[in-house]
């Protein structure tokens, strides 16, 4: 399996450009997946320069409804005309930070034929497979860090019910792919115990102090790796690496291989 960051916070290339978002083509034995696609068309530019054909693309999801997870959304639908894009039935529900910002998808391509809206869980093919968790119990509990959906007139804190996580099940490892991880790092990996996970961990607007000490420790007695980016924080990374044996950083350009 090969995983290459098309798109993320920072860059390791100057020739490839970066952005507050998060893109990811991921490759494995039998399928081209692209998972987020970033806040504008980038992701798309970083693709070409870095010779990946998004025209081959058979499988796209967005893992939940922000702006900067599904902002190239328009840009995939016109360079992809086949794959089909699995998204969370409640993803393009009105989303803000706050309650001026809105930083949802943009609803005029909810209506998408190539849309394939999911749920609870969503068997995509052999070996890949949707999760919402939205049944699950969280152990954790991080509130919603000011991010609201609106409800008629009302904004309500995001119950994020509209974010979903791919499984991906070869060669007997079970990796999972995040994008924001807004229901809880820490429960993600207590419900899953995944060998390998990528994603972001939304912990940058967490203070270095003991909490987040002892996130990174109770992360790190699970026996996965992990390789984080985009709303992770990068002062955040640098601090719970000292706690941590498999924590990595993936920055835009960054390949890794499985």
């Amino acid at each position: 399996m090969k995983i290459v960051t098309l798109v993320e916070n920072t860059s390791i290339n100057e020739n490839l450009k970066s952005e507050h978002g998060h893109s990811l083509y991921i490759e494995t034995e039998k399928h081209r997946i692209l998972f987020d696609m970033g806040q504008t068309e980038l992701f798309a530019e970083n693709a070409k320069k870095l010779g990946i054909d998004l025209e081959g693309v058979d499988i796209a999801i967005v893992s939940h409804g922000h702006y900067d997870h599904g902002g190239g959304l328009k840009k995939f639908l016109e360079i992809n005309s086949k794959a089909p894009i699995y998204i969370s039935k409640y993803a393009f529900e009105p989303h803000y930070n706050g309650t001026e910002k809105y930083i949802g998808l943009d609803r005029v391509l909810m209506n998408s034929e190539r849309i394939v809206y999911t749920d609870k869980k969503t068997r995509i093919a052999d070996g890949l497979t949707l999760y919402s968790c939205n049944d699950k119990k969280k152990t954790y509990e991080l509130g919603s860090f000011g991010l609201n959906k609106k409800l008629g007139a009302d904004f309500l804190p995001d119950d994020f019910l509209h974010e979903q996580y791919l499984c991906v099940e070869e060669n007997g490892k079970k990796v999972l792919i995040s994008g924001c991880s807004h229901k809880g790092i820490l429960n993600i990996v207590e419900w899953f115990e995944p060998d390998v996970l990528v994603g972001g961990f939304h912990f940058s607007k967490l203070p270095l102090d003991e909490t987040l000490v002892n996130y990174a420790k109770t992360l790190n007695q699970y026996d996965t790796d992990y390789y984080t980016c985009h709303c992770t924080g990068e002062e955040q990374y640098c601090f719970m690496k000292k706690h941590m044996d498999t924590l990595s950083y993936l920055s835009t350009g960054e390949i890794l291989a499985l």
